[in-house]
């Protein structure tokens, strides 16, 4: 929703402040300049990007229509399964929990937050460390730098996307002038038509220039920017995880890892102690 607002203000605004400067809507309607433009950009997309990320790329749009992927009530759900694990390790031991690592989509532990289980990437990272540590691998720092090592990968995937989504708005403006130039030639071709004929001419070659300035910074770099925003928020969650992985390895109380958990969300999701509290003291025993 949010993205069609701002695609909807942009558009709006722009081609209302041209009306209301007397401009004509139809000497906009420039089909083949759109063509050679956006064209010309899927077409760099597809050169410039592997294949596996142009097809991530591609899926990524569809983030544009959503919202950031976390928020309080789910970082406070992924907190009360990672007491609720840290409590069973404690009081039944490394080997009770195999049985929730080797099927998480079957765990009554994991069940407690249903976005987590429905993150591959998080359920992955989370049950590949506690299989390691159940493997008696619990020295902190190796495990931080390996943790550290997995995040680097996501991180770097999500940027690579970005990056690629922002190589395309920076080309946009290039396009254009390849466009209106392309609208140039044409109209030196038919110098020796009227004026009014000219005008037209020109006025369609500099739509490309217009067009392509417009999709790179009113369009394509804000949605390249909210995607990787979109990616870092999903990589924040598996470090939170991480965070309380490494609290209970040195040795904290449940509820203290938990706390190092909550305390490492950013801001604007984080929930409050005593919301987390309350969730803790509400979760039925597993």
């Amino acid at each position: 929703m949010k993205f069609i607002i701002g695609f909807v203000v942009v558009i709006g605004c722009v081609l209302g402040g041209y009306v209301l400067h007397h401009g004509k809507l139809e000497v906009l309607w420039q089909p083949t300049e759109f063509l050679i433009i956006i064209g010309a950009a899927i077409g760099s997309f597809i050169i410039g990007t592997p294949g596996a990320l142009l097809k991530d790329s591609l899926k990524s749009f569809k983030y544009l229509m959503k919202g950031m992927p976390y928020g309080q009530k789910d970082y406070t759900e992924l907190l009360v399964m990672l007491s609720a694990t840290f409590k069973t390790m404690r009081s039944k031991g490394m080997l009770e929990i195999e049985g929730h690592i080797e099927a998480p989509e079957n765990s009554s532990i994991f069940k407690l937050a249903p976005k987590f289980l429905a993150n591959h990437e998080a359920t992955n990272f989370f049950c590949d460390y506690l299989r390691i540590m159940t493997m008696g691998m619990e020295d902190q720092y190796q495990l931080d730098d390996m943790m550290e090592i997995d995040l680097e990968t996501h991180r770097g995937h999500g940027g690579h996307i970005e990056h690629a989504i922002n190589n395309v708005a920076d080309a946009m403006p290039a396009l254009g002038i390849v466009a209106a130039v392309l609208g140039v030639i044409v109209t030196m071709g038919s110098i020796t038509e009227p004026p009014e004929v000219l005008g037209k001419l020109i006025g369609a070659a500099l739509v490309g220039t217009f067009l392509g300035v417009l999709v790179s910074y009113g369009l394509m770099a804000p949605m390249a920017r909210y995607i990787g925003s979109y990616y870092t928020a999903k990589v924040k969650y598996i470090e939170v995880i991480k965070v309380a992985l490494l609290a209970h390895v040195k040795g904290n109380a449940p509820v203290i890892s938990v706390e190092f958990a909550r305390n490492s969300i950013d801001d604007h999701d984080r929930p409050a102690f005593k919301d987390v509290e309350a969730a803790l003291a509400a979760t039925p025993a597993t």
